[in-house]
């Protein structure tokens, strides 16, 4: 498994996947376009060939899920259509292919793998239109998956130049800005007269956001990306001077003003928006973070419940806090020993390079341990990337973004590197360890690797899964004997306090209806982190309602399965046969991943 560093002091490579919640609104088709092939004709006697046409429908609809996958035809130049009538077309697609293959296929008669297959797919569909109902109580304009910073990291991590043809469709691309974001900003203004708009607080970050881009004017991180790209081609200067020329008078005639209407825009709901940060404000609100939590954790789980399991949780870690406290030596309360881990400069690097250089060291030690615990390993290259400038005061502190199928585009962990002060040594290791390996790259990697699968397994995911698999990650590495430094250690717990607490401070938010600073101040009270961190954390979770609630909920059900495993099989219990289990199937519901742990104690009991 390849592996590079992008060290800030060199040139960013621009060629990583962009967002995955670019996957999320990925399948738009224009209005009227919803009737496809497959809803005209007989299902095809193979259920593949029927997963394989379904994902031609999608495709076809869906240039940026094109790119994404690393496909590059006639539509490479396109954007998603984003209207409210390719919403609900979107949707129609959606549900007509689920009727057809619940009419077409008799599910007890297909193979095992093609039954799970069929169980996914509806379970996918199901779960996407379970959340129809409140489509219009989400916002395209915020701080964590915000257009006015996602467009430009699209065409800066997505769109890649390999040719002049793909340097005429970036050019395109800029263009299809201003329809694109005027078609967003009316959708956004329409919403936000009937009061649905993030909180006040979200406005500042995304109203820099746009200035970053505007106030570069033609040095913008669009354009320098695309003189990047056409400097690499093999053309005449001639040629590279027209194409650099148009990309530029594309940006100052099409991009530039819509941007500009989209601070106009901002800058007028910033007038009106609310100072309360939970979703209970909107009229159907508690019914929409129910539906919400059902999606992220994939249980029916009440909040109530999910608030209650935090709370234990994080009572559990702050014991195990408490016996590195002893061990280090520490004379003090928790709360005490907190403070000193928050603020001790000997837990912050001074310099970028510094960071980067242990997740080197950090990743080269789990990688060569990587065959003793797991079967199969990910093909593509890990690629470590700090967040790029123009967006790194928005963005959160790390993600990981998968690779494109045919190797172009690497496996991505993002680590935000803007304010080293909020980014503790301490969770420097278990951090690597989820968003790398044994975590997101391992378990994506494998997942983009598994060719006999239906495309929708490939690249789609359950939330409760994935995330719960890259927090289970962190605490495996202590299983395989690192975090040797107990400060580490003690970032380990750190880290998996924070998850717990977001249980808490998530519900707390959309729930019980605390206030942003009653989130912050219950962090503040039972972490170590630092007051950066819990403002962009409890930030988030207030854009992103019930997100953060999968990764416990998930990592608690994996260990609960890996333990029930141990029992049964004792000393013949193999972690690599688990891992295994667990991951060659792609993502999964926990209910299912939990019908698959007992039937293999079953049957190998």
């Amino acid at each position: 498994m390849r592996r590079k560093t992008i060290r800030p002091s060199l040139r960013l490579a621009l060629t990583v996947s962009s967002a995955l919640a670019l996957a999320a609104c990925a399948t738009t088709p224009s209005a009227g376009d919803s009737a496809t092939p497959a809803t005209q004709a007989q299902v095809p006697a193979d259920i593949g060939t029927f997963f394989e046409h379904y994902n031609e429908a999608q495709l076809a609809l869906s240039p940026q899920t094109k790119a994404y996958r690393g496909i590059r035809d006639e539509d490479y130049g396109q954007w998603n259509e984003r209207s409210k009538a390719a919403d609900e077309a979107r949707d129609a697609l959606r549900d007509q292919w689920l009727k057809r293959m619940r009419s077409g296929y008799d599910l007890a008669s297909l193979s095992p793998e093609d039954q799970l297959s069929y169980r996914l797919f509806e379970a996918t569909a199901t779960r996407s239109a379970s959340l129809d109902p409140f489509q219009d109580y989400g916002w395209f304009f915020d701080q964590m998956n915000g257009e006015q910073s996602g467009i430009p990291a699209f065409l800066i991590n997505t769109h890649a130049v390999q040719n002049v043809d793909h340097a005429r469709d970036y050019i395109s691309r800029i263009e299809g800005i201003e329809p694109l974001l005027d078609t967003l900003i009316a959708r956004s203004a329409e919403r936000a007269n009937d009061g649905v708009m993030p909180p006040d607080w979200v406005y500042p970050y995304v109203l820099s956001d746009i200035r970053n881009m505007l106030d570069a004017g033609l040095d913008n991180a669009v354009l320098e990306d695309f003189r990047s790209e056409v400097n690499e081609l093999d053309i005449s200067e001639t040629e590279r001077a027209a194409l650099v020329a148009d990309a530029d008078a594309a940006w100052r005639t099409h991009a530039a003003p819509a941007y500009s209407r989209l601070l106009a825009e901002m800058e007028r709901q910033q007038t009106m928006a609310p100072d309360e940060d939970g979703i209970w404000r909107f009229e159907d609100g508690a019914a929409y973070y129910d539906a919400l939590l059902e999606y992220y954790t994939t249980t029916q789980l009440s909040a109530d419940e999910i608030h209650n399991i935090g709370l234990r949780e994080v009572d559990r870690i702050q014991g195990e806090m408490r016996a590195i406290m002893q061990q280090v030596g520490f004379e003090g309360t928790l709360q005490e020993f907190f403070e000193f881990t928050r603020s001790d400069p000997q837990f912050y690097h001074t310099s970028r390079e510094d960071y980067l250089a242990e997740v080197d060291e950090v990743m080269s030690a789990m990688e060569a341990r990587l065959p003793e615990y797991f079967i199969t390993l990910p093909e593509y290259e890990l690629q470590v990337k700090p967040v790029e400038a123009f967006r790194e005061q928005s963005a959160g502190k790390a993600f990981y973004q998968s690779p494109a199928t045919d190797g172009s585009r690497p496996g991505t962990y993002y680590v935000n590197l803007y304010d080293l002060n909020s980014m503790s040594r301490n969770e420097l290791e278990a951090l690597a360890y989820h968003e790398g390996v044994p975590g997101h790259h391992l378990q994506r990697g494998i997942q983009t690797g598994l060719g006999d699968l239906p495309p929708f397994r490939r690249y789609g995911g359950f939330t409760a899964y994935t995330e719960g698999w890259g927090l289970y990650s962190e605490e495996l590495g202590k299983d395989m004997g690192f975090y040797t430094d107990p400060y580490s250690d003690f970032g380990r717990l750190q880290m998996e306090l924070w998850r717990a607490a977001r249980l808490v401070v998530d519900t707390g938010l959309h729930h019980k209806r605390w206030s942003r600073e009653e989130a912050i101040a219950y962090l503040q009270e039972n972490t170590p982190n630092p007051e950066g961190d819990i403002r962009k954390a409890i930030e988030r979770y207030a854009v992103y309602p019930g997100q953060a609630t999968a990764y416990m909920i998930g990592k608690l059900k994996i260990m609960e399965l890996r333990e029930r495993a141990r029992e049964a099989f004792g000393e013949d219990f193999d972690i690599r046969q688990f891992h295994e289990l667990v991951l060659a199937n792609g993502p999964v519901p926990l209910s299912i991943l939990e019908e698959q742990v007992d039937n293999w104690i079953a049957e190998e009991s």
